[in-house]
């Protein structure tokens, strides 16, 4: 059964996002530098994970509509088959393995059901 991770989005205003968030019921969990280009804010509901990832590019105060969405991670069981799966129904994802901290896992994405979004 595939567990969603989390989901990514972008955002001009660090402060302004976190606190619309927070007023959701989030919790903000940590910050992550991604060298000088962005930084990535990880965000939770209590007693769940970081379900949410706000990604701020330095310099970008502002995105055009479709282009502020990132990705969406899950963890699958049976990455290859799920990959062909997909591929069987005209979807081109892109595999991407990563390494969690506690487990290896697999995870793949997909912007569009055509495989054409950015990720």
């Amino acid at each position: 059964m595939p567990e969603l991770i989390h989901t990514c989005y972008r955002i001009g205003d660090i402060d302004r996002s976190v606190a619309f968030y927070e007023a959701l019921g989030f919790e903000e969990r940590r910050r992550m530098p991604i060298r000088d280009e962005a930084i990535n804010v990880f965000m939770g509901l209590p007693g769940d994970g970081d379900r949410l990832e706000l990604t701020y590019n330095h310099g970008v105060s502002e995105y055009e509509l479709g282009t502020g969405y990132n990705h969406i991670a899950l963890t699958v069981q049976g990455l290859d088959d799920v990959l062909a799966d997909l591929s069987s129904k005209a979807s081109s994802p892109r595999s991407r393995r990563t390494r969690c901290a506690r487990a290896a896992r697999g995870s793949a994405s997909s912007g569009t059901p055509t495989g054409t979004g950015s990720s």
